[in-house]
């Protein structure tokens, strides 16, 4: 195909990227924890861990899961946590002995958490207490064998971890009553695993790293199949598009999505890749703290969602800490209104990135350029190694500017969706386009821009109309902060 997006492509970001130059994850993760290993990692509530304390901790808890409780390469670990310090280790401590991460939404009823992880097959889970009530409910009907709970500040240093763990738990009252029977406390596991020695655990692009549950395009909750290909794929391609901007072992990154949604989960790899500080934002829904969080860093990177964007904007501390220090505004999971786009740029004076992806592609698939100077309304081009294309109904492709469904292929697609043929089928066309379930159309630049989900266009007097462009108009009037189009029948 006519590759006609290439032409936007700034000056030295490469038309391809290099599946082969890592084998998985874990090699990833190694390297970087060598090469950064006196730089700060991650850091939680004024609390931050180096490089090196990461690649500790994580070989404990890996050596835990591999020694002490038995658990095989393969095997499925859920983790049930908010942006925690816990939250890396677990993740990377699951990486790199060849497990499977299950990211859960904390938020999850008892009936989709019942229903995830008998899915998924998972043995083992790592679970904020403020969540046990609910695994509670589940827990004799799934395959879980082992429990591992932690307490917020259980990684924080003495005596803040003990004081947070006792505000969190009998002055704000968030961890409701629970029992589970032979539960491990997470400290108490990454001292077992401390005794052990790590098993070394071949990896290839085949493993598979990820089962990050979506609703995909119809239907209940279906786990996407990422491999370590899949993942190193999107990591180096995602890696190459910012290089321009960010440098190695110099950036520091505000992550206020949870890491359990796969936007902030590859955001976070990429930024492990190349060394930055990740700060993780427990609960963006607290304004107030968000911002004076954000007021203790000179912060170069941020991702969000337009909604999350929309609420700094309209929070009226944000100016004070809106620093000029911001290198990259980055935003996903949802179309940016144009209001929310200029006035971050008005307020920062950067321009707000949006890119394009779902859990099937890792997510990363299609981005504006960060050489960009203000809001594009599209969504962006291709990134390296990926293609994108506008398909009818039968799978053919229409003519430049037609509407129809946005179709990807890359190193950074799915496998498949787990133990579900049916629907993998349904979403693969014969020459192996992913269809996105998203409407769209390509322009003659190669620009891609979004109309509207398939499932979501609502018909009036027989003309197709997509809520997305309603909503677009109504956000720039002064007087409306958000705003939701719904088609009724008369």
């Amino acid at each position: 195909m006519d590759k006609i997006w290439l032409q936007q492509y700034p000056k030295g970001i490469p038309t391809e990227i290099s599946v082969d130059e890592y084998t998985s994850l874990k090699e990833i993760f190694e390297q970087s924890c060598g090469k950064f290993a006196e730089l700060p990692a991650y850091g939680n509530m004024g609390v931050s861990i180096t490089y090196r304390q990461l690649d500790r901790a994580s070989r404990e808890f890996g050596a835990y899961l591999q020694k002490v409780i038995g658990l095989q390469k393969g095997d499925r670990v859920a983790i049930m946590l908010p942006n925690l310090l816990q939250y890396p280790v677990a993740l990377f401590g699951v990486l790199r002995v060849g497990m499977t991460v299950v990211n859960v939404n904390p938020m999850y009823t008892a009936r989709e958490l019942d229903y995830q992880l008998n899915d998924s097959g998972a043995t083992a889970i790592v679970v904020l207490e403020n969540f046990a009530h609910t695994l509670q409910k589940v827990l004799a009907q799934t395959p879980i064998k082992t429990v591992i709970t932690t307490q917020i500040g259980d990684l924080f240093p003495w005596p803040k971890g003990l004081v947070t763990n006792l505000v969190v738990k009998h002055v704000k009252k968030m961890v409701p009553q629970w029992h589970i029977a032979n539960t491990v406390k997470f400290r108490a596991a990454l001292r077992a695993g401390r005794g052990q020695t790590l098993d070394d655990v071949p990896l290839n692009h085949d493993d598979i790293a990820f089962l990050q549950y979506t609703g995909g395009t119809t239907g209940v909750a279906k786990g996407a199949v990422l491999t370590h290909r899949n993942m190193v794929a999107n990591l180096q391609q995602v890696a190459a598009w910012i290089a321009r901007d960010l440098e190695e072992g110099k950036e520091t990154a505000i992550l206020p999505l949870p890491l359990y949604h796969v936007y902030a989960l590859t955001s976070n790899l990429v930024f492990m890749k190349i060394g930055a500080h990740v700060i993780l934002i427990t609960n963006p829904r607290d304004m107030p703290a968000f911002i004076k969080e954000l007021g203790k860093h000179k912060f170069t990177a941020i991702i969000g969602v337009n909604t999350l964007y929309n609420a700094l904007l309209n929070a009226p501390a944000f100016g004070a800490v809106a620093t000029r220090y911001i290198k990259m505004a980055n935003a996903g999971g949802m179309a940016v209104q144009r209001a929310v786009a200029e006035k971050w740029k008005r307020v920062t004076g950067v321009p707000l990135i949006e890119s394009y992806g779902l859990t099937e592609t890792s997510p990363a698939a299609i981005s504006n350029t960060l050489d960009i100077k203000d809001w594009t309304g599209n969504i962006g081009v291709p990134i390296p190694s990926t293609e994108a294309a506008i398909l009818d109904d039968d799978g053919r492709e229409v003519a430049i500017g037609q509407v129809g469904e946005i179709c990807i292929r890359g190193p950074q697609v799915m496998k498949a969706y787990w133990n579900r043929p049916d629907e993998t089928a349904k979403v693969f066309t014969q020459d192996g386009w992913f269809r996105t379930g998203d409407m769209g159309f390509m322009d003659s630049r190669g620009c891609f821009k979004i109309t509207d989900r398939k499932k979501d266009m609502i018909l009036v007097s027989g003309f197709n109309v997509y809520p997305n462009e309603i909503e677009s108009v109504v956000a720039m009037h002064p007087g409306v902060l958000e705003c939701a189009a719904v088609g009724v029948a008369r």
